[in-house]
């Protein structure tokens, strides 16, 4: 349209621009481009700004522009600058809630699982971030309530009160899934009763309490006596014991040691910090609970006759 006085119907202005007339029209109505005139009969009629309009109209809403936002640029309320960094906030948001659900859908396509699960992983799917965080925060809550963290013994309730699991604002593809199986994993009521037996025994032990073998030495001794799969009843796995514990430990003061390292070593306890790990970008440690096992088995077999 080279002549700013010519002036086009509306079937005219959609052959010009490729647009459909109902799109022109629906646009029109909405008071975004007006006509500038009407024929005799009543017919719309637009002139090169209206035309010029249109265009810019049409390239907001080909990114992805509401109708509210379109007319604010228009009306001069907004910049499309200032539309568009909004514009980029909201699709951001949008990408997260992908991935999660990506993420469930993937890992119910790679491990299936019960109607519970699968019922669960759909929920998942379908969550916003706050509902989603409210899972964690809710645990935390339910797990420790009544557990004081200034009480002798109760780390873990104060650790995990302190540090929840929040899904970062641009997750990769590995805390996504670690968001993923962390939920499943607090929503196990296993699992809860599991964390909340841990924080209730160590918030009625004792500042004196024993707490055990230093763990940097179970970790040197017992943890190579798990890679090395020796037996803890046999006589290696004796010595292997007396360096960690000394000699001379009772078989009462040996069960009485298993029982209170039993009560605080779980694979699925510290799975929960590995993931909690991975959300927050922690280096990766070594997993303790093998070497633990093995000690606990250990004090837990026969004494040598």
């Amino acid at each position: 349209m080279s002549d700013p006085t010519e002036v086009l119907t509306i079937g005219e202005l959609a052959r010009r621009t490729g647009l459909p007339v109902r799109t022109i029209r629906f646009w029109s109505d909405s008071g975004l481009v007006e006509p500038t005139d009407r024929t005799a009969g009543g017919f719309r009629l637009y002139d090169a700004a209206a035309a010029a309009r249109l265009d810019l109209v049409r390239t907001l809403r080909e990114l992805g522009l509401d109708l509210e936002a379109v007319r604010r640029v228009l009306d001069r309320q907004a910049t499309v600058r200032d539309v568009a960094r909004a514009h980029v906030r909201a699709l951001d948001a949008e990408i997260r809630t992908l991935r999660v659900r990506r993420a469930v859908l993937d890992r119910v396509a790679r491990h299936g699982g019960t109607t519970e699960e699968m019922r669960l992983m759909h929920e998942l799917a379908r969550m916003s971030a706050d509902e989603r965080q409210r899972i964690i925060d809710d645990f935390v809550r339910e797990t420790f309530e009544g557990v004081e963290a200034e009480e002798p013994g109760a780390q873990i309730a104060h650790a995990m009160r302190s540090m929840p699991a929040r899904l970062p604002e641009d997750p990769t593809a590995e805390q996504v899934e670690a968001w993923v199986e962390l939920a499943e994993l607090v929503g196990d009521e296993e699992f809860r009763a599991r964390v909340r037996a841990m924080a209730v025994a160590g918030a009625q032990g004792t500042a004196e309490q024993p707490q055990g073998p230093d763990p940097a030495v179970v970790m040197e001794h017992a943890g190579r006596a798990a890679r090395e799969e020796i037996a803890p009843d046999s006589p290696e796995g004796r010595e292997i014991l007396e360096r960690i514990t000394g000699p001379g430990l009772g078989a009462a003061e040996r069960a009485e040691l298993a029982d209170r390292l039993a009560t605080f070593t779980d694979r699925r306890v510290e799975r929960y910090w590995q993931l909690l790990g991975i959300l927050n970008g922690w280096p990766p440690r070594p997993s303790g609970v093998p070497a633990f096992e093995w000690l606990i088995a250990a004090l837990r077999a026969p004494a040598a006759s």
